[in-house]
């Protein structure tokens, strides 16, 4: 029995699309020689952040808060803390993009606070990532074909489809 030849291709494409959504990160810190006071700075400072953030109202379509760190800072000569530094960073996904610059300044002016971003992006059940996914499969099968006409063959299947990532 004589195997039918495989041919193997990958399609790619890239689209321009204007974005969805832009994330950005606000950092508020916090450093004193008494951990309690850093914990009481880095509150008062994150529910400022907040309120700022909440007075945007359906300009912001997610605050999540995550990654808090509180850490002593020691002296040369062992473990004894000469002070404690801390840090509570939150992410904010914004979709009214005419708010967006004046909502980072603001932030940006606030006492111990550090703003990174925006990063652009798409909603995962955008349209555009179904558009690409449509295109890039034509073009996959459009290479397929040109590989098999080169070797004087035709395409007449489809074995296997596969997303990576």
């Amino acid at each position: 029995m004589v195997e039918a030849p495989v041919v193997a291709v990958r399609g790619e494409v890239v689209h321009e699309v204007p974005p969805e959504i832009a994330v950005f990160s606000v950092t508020v810190s916090a450093r004193d020689r008494d951990r309690q006071t850093v914990l009481t700075r880095l509150t008062e400072r994150a529910a400022t952040v907040r309120t700022l953030i909440d007075s945007y109202g359906a300009a912001i379509e997610r605050r999540e808060t995550g990654n808090l760190h509180v850490r002593p800072e020691l002296k040369r000569s062992g473990e004894r803390g000469a002070a404690y530094q801390g840090s509570v960073t939150a992410t904010v996904t914004v979709v009214d993009f005419t708010v967006l610059g004046e909502l980072m300044l603001r932030l940006a002016d606030q006492d111990q606070v550090t703003v990174a971003g925006p990063w652009w992006g798409l909603r995962p059940d955008s349209p555009a990532h179904r558009k690409a996914r449509r295109a890039a499969i034509a073009a996959a099968v459009d290479r397929a074909r040109e590989y098999a006409e080169a070797l004087g063959a035709r395409v007449t299947g489809l074995l296997q489809v596969t997303d990576v990532g």
